[in-house]
């Protein structure tokens, strides 16, 4: 009895743990994306958080670490929808590349609309230092996914084509942030569709 409660209260620590932590996550982006990473304030984000500066910084260690921790929550769900989309294409029968990566790139497109106000803090708002090499990382490492999804060759032609797509979608991804309604948003991205169909239609080798 004595280890199964013992089990219980451990469950229960960790999910107040984790519970305080979300609130400080939520807290932040409000925080964030009102006034700007430079403009914001510990002292604020404690304050919608409900929380003292000794817990934040007991488990973020600070306004920076507050705000990688808010862009590596944004950007698993990012990562997470686009696969999402591409899983439920290969299970509707889909086996073409650039339909699969179509498919990943309208979940993420649409990830991006619902996270709308995350996604112009991290492409558009100030940032602390460093954090542009960590998005720029992470660029190159979203390339090389989509040159594995599209069955991408090692050749210039390729690498480039790679690129370019995986930018196009990036600044879809910025302007479908900007629109003013979830309409104006679908429109966006049934362009961004049309203009991956054409880039890869283009390509001598498609």
């Amino acid at each position: 009895m004595v280890r199964k409660s013992a089990a219980r209260s451990g469950a229960w620590e960790w999910n107040r743990t984790a519970q305080t932590r979300r609130g400080m996550l939520d807290a932040a982006r409000a925080v964030f994306a009102e006034r700007g990473f430079a403009e914001a304030g510990i002292a604020d984000v404690v304050e919608r958080a409900g929380c003292s500066v000794g817990s934040l910084y007991h488990h973020f260690g600070g306004k920076t670490e507050l705000y990688l921790a808010l862009w590596e929550d944004h950007h698993r769900a990012s990562e997470e929808a686009a696969a999402s989309g591409v899983a439920e294409a290969r299970q509707a029968g889909v086996t073409d590349p650039v339909e699969l990566f179509i498919a990943g790139a309208r979940a993420y497109l649409r990830g991006s609309w619902q996270r709308r106000d995350l996604t112009r803090l991290f492409m558009d708002g100030d940032a602390p230092p460093g954090f542009e090499l960590v998005r720029r990382t992470r660029g190159r490492e979203w390339v090389r996914q989509n040159a594995v999804l599209l069955g991408a060759e090692d050749t210039p032609l390729d690498r480039l084509t790679t690129a370019v797509l995986t930018v196009a979608i990036a600044e879809a991804s910025r302007e479908v942030a900007v629109c003013e309604t979830e309409a104006e948003a679908d429109e966006l991205i049934d362009a961004s569709v049309a203009l991956i169909r054409r880039l890869t239609s283009a390509s001598p080798d498609a």
